[in-house]
């Protein structure tokens, strides 16, 4: 018989701890969301924002997804989630394999999917529209955790996935 991996009985964390991670790695994303435009608008010569909008909108698309894939495969953590003490593994316990990890990220945009398309479809164009809808969507998005059983999001009940806390070991 095996001895159960360490992280199978952790606790699953809070909805407030879950969505300061959610914040603080907006404001990382930031970063790497400027260098990437930076540099793409560098490479291609862009002259005007709406050029290539397309082709930004995929390399940024790709570079998020390396960010979290290759976070979630190494370690199961980001830089916000190690600063909140959340690691996101398999649903025995073990850090994600790229598969599972290209999967959670895909369908971690059920975070925003509905909402954006409710503003296309309705044609909304102000700001405080969009933010609002943003808003509204992703504040379903996790309210939608209290009905699952461990509090999980719908996409790492979807992926076979879960977050859990991870408090240090203290001596």
């Amino acid at each position: 018989m095996t001895a159960p991996l360490p992280d199978q009985g952790a606790a699953p964390p809070g909805l407030a701890r879950r969505l300061a991670a959610f914040v603080y790695e907006g404001v990382l994303l930031f970063g790497v969301i400027f260098f990437t435009g930076f540099l793409y608008t560098v490479l291609t010569r862009q002259q005007h924002a709406l050029e290539g909008r397309v082709g930004m909108g995929l390399v940024l698309f790709t570079v998020i997804g390396l960010y979290f894939v290759g976070f979630w495969t190494r370690s199961g953590q980001t830089l916000a989630m190690k600063t909140w003490h959340l690691r996101v593994v398999d649903a025995e316990g073990r850090p994600l394999g790229w598969r599972r990890a290209v999967l959670r990220y895909l369908f971690s945009w059920l975070w925003f999917l509905p909402a954006l398309v409710s503003v296309w479809a309705l044609g909304l164009h102000g700001g405080g529209a969009i933010g609002g809808s943003l808003a509204a969507g992703i504040a379903a998005y996790a309210l939608i955790a209290r009905l699952h059983p461990q509090r999980q999001f719908l996409h790492d009940a979807i992926c076979g996935s879960r977050v859990i806390t991870l408090l240090p070991q203290r001596s």
